[in-house]
């Protein structure tokens, strides 16, 4: 590496494994790293019970100091609270499903302490994300999914701006998972061993409904089928999300099938369920609405455009046809049915395997217009 390659990298270390190694990777590579740790909530035992974050900071402070790097904890505790706690709970009060670790990639880890990294004079903030930057012929940053397909996490990525994705660096994006573990054991990482986080962003192992129960008031109303049958009562709308067959309360019938929710009525209180089955309209979708998109390109997209698709985290990458509605927001036309697709969630956009964007779904089916023929992608 020449002395021009070298950067001057802060790395977010949450305190697991894949941000440690990522930090010991950059330091082997010969760049001046700084691990940093965000401190996102207060006390945080009294509210969450399960958040873990006392232990990721005690890790993440292990880790750097057995890497021999420079540590420092920075406190955006009333930024998380204001720019993603608050939007999350005001998503769930008005009967949509936001994608909390979307928002918290954009506005903070990439948003916040990208810039915080910036005004510390380092070249780029360093995260533990599996995907891959490149850089185009035209030398403009791309963002491409991992190597390991099974941790791929561009999806999580799909809302943030070319801006930041320039100064954003992967160091696990042509890693696999077990080599990580392989890595960490090697170095005799303290986290060597540890268990991966799931929940919220920054949370860590929180329950979503626990979560916000702390925020949003319980209003109990009907269970009610999709033909118009009670059939149980549900604890308050905010509980439960489209497409939901686990904790609804309701009892499978003597044909031992399950419940599921197909939707909510807000007018009435109701939460409305059916059994699940292909053929169930209100489970079932191929045209959508999404909003709030935004691009790793030039300029957004404009016409029509047959692309590819993830509906949520883990899924596959599906056919589909974009078309542009002016205002940020596009029609979507799955070439095969989506199960469950839930206002406020997030849908990535991509060519083959490189992330163009993303926006929130709006709504469900609705009149397609022209069938005008698809436009090409441009950088």
């Amino acid at each position: 590496m020449s002395k021009t390659d070298k950067e001057r990298l802060l790395v977010a270390l949450s305190g697991g494994v894949d941000s440690c190694v990522s930090a010991a990777l950059l330091k082997d590579q010969g760049h001046e790293i700084e691990g940093v740790y965000v401190r996102t909530w207060e006390h945080e035992d009294d509210l969450l019970g399960d958040c873990p974050g006392a232990k990721d900071l005690a890790d993440a402070e292990a880790v750097a100091e057995a890497l021999g790097i420079p540590f420092r904890v920075v406190n955006f505790v009333d930024f998380y609270h204001r720019e993603v706690v608050l939007p999350m709970v005001s998503g769930y009060e008005q009967g949509i499903t936001p994608n909390p670790d979307v928002l918290c990639n954009r506005s903070m880890k990439f948003g916040a302490l990208l810039e915080f990294a910036r005004e510390n004079d380092f070249d780029g903030l360093a995260t533990g994300h599996y995907c891959i930057r490149k850089n185009s012929p035209e030398a403009k940053p791309e963002l491409w999914e991992g190597r390991d397909k099974n941790k791929d996490q561009s999806y999580f990525l799909a809302r943030i701006t070319r801006e930041q994705l320039s100064g954003a660096r992967f160091p696990l994006g042509e890693i696999e998972k077990p080599k990580v573990r392989e890595i960490a054991r090697k170095l005799d990482l303290p986290v060597a061993e540890k268990k991966d986080s799931q929940g919220i962003c920054f949370l860590g192992k929180v329950k979503v409904p626990e979560f916000l129960s702390n925020f949003i008031e319980d209003k109990p109303g009907e269970i009610v089928t999709t033909e118009g049958k009670t059939v149980g009562r549900h604890q308050g709308l905010h509980r439960y999300t489209l497409g939901q067959r686990r904790g609804i309360g309701v009892p499978s019938n003597t044909d031992n099938e399950n419940f599921v929710v197909t939707g909510k009525d807000e007018s009435t209180n109701s939460l409305i369920v059916a059994f699940e089955s292909r053929d169930e309209a209100t489970l079932w979708g191929s045209r959508y609405e999404i909003e709030n998109l935004s691009f790793l390109l030039d300029e957004p997209l404009t016409g029509e455009v047959e692309l590819l698709g993830k509906a949520r985290y883990r899924d596959p990458s599906v056919s589909l046809s974009f078309r542009s509605l002016g205002s940020a927001r596009a029609e979507i036309l799955f070439d095969q049915p989506q199960r469950a697709l839930t206002p406020g969630q997030v849908l990535a956009l991509y060519d083959g395997e490189r992330l163009l964007g993303g926006g929130t779904y709006v709504l469900s089916t609705f009149g397609r217009a022209d069938q005008s023929a698809p436009a090409t992608i441009s950088a």
